[in-house]
């Protein structure tokens, strides 16, 4: 019984990370596709946008 503790956690370790792998293919695209790209979008907007307004120092 010895082999069975030690098979058990590396057999629930891969279960768990084909579901993870799973979870996060399915997710990827889809109809909330759009909506996340508007959103990253929109954060890199603002982010950007006080760069290129301030003048740069080398000008």
């Amino acid at each position: 019984m010895d082999y069975v503790s030690a098979l058990l956690p590396p057999v629930v370790m891969a279960v768990f990370f084909i579901g993870v792998i799973r979870v996060i293919v399915k997710t990827q695209g889809g109809a909330n596709k759009a909506k996340e790209d508007a959103a990253v979008d929109a954060a890199l907007s603002r982010v950007e946008a006080p760069r290129q307004a301030s003048p740069s120092p080398d000008a």
